[in-house]
């Protein structure tokens, strides 16, 4: 059996995977472009991510999860009217 410290790094790299394309979906046909620019850009981050725990010689999952982040960071799902939000007005 693996490394329970080796699992729970798996385990914050499939969430902060999760975290790049779980994001709201947009209120109208006009934020939809923008959507899909800012998942288009976090999902090729997570890929990055991935790509590099699949490695032979990875950098560790820690630190691809750390720098996931720190990407994802830089795209925040804002600029476009949220699904959930279309009726409170955030999101933009």
């Amino acid at each position: 059996m693996r490394d329970l410290t080796e699992l729970d790094g798996v385990r914050d790299l499939l969430a902060a995977v999760l975290e790049a394309l779980d994001i709201p979906y947009p209120a109208t046909v006009g934020d939809r472009e923008t959507h899909d620019r800012i998942l288009n850009d976090r999902v090729v981050q997570a890929k990055i991510a991935l790509r590099s725990a699949l490695e032979e010689h990875p950098l560790g999952i820690e630190w691809t999860t750390q720098y996931l982040r720190e990407q994802l960071a830089e795209l925040p799902p804002t600029g476009y009217q949220h699904y959930a939000a279309k009726g409170a007005g955030a999101g933009r």
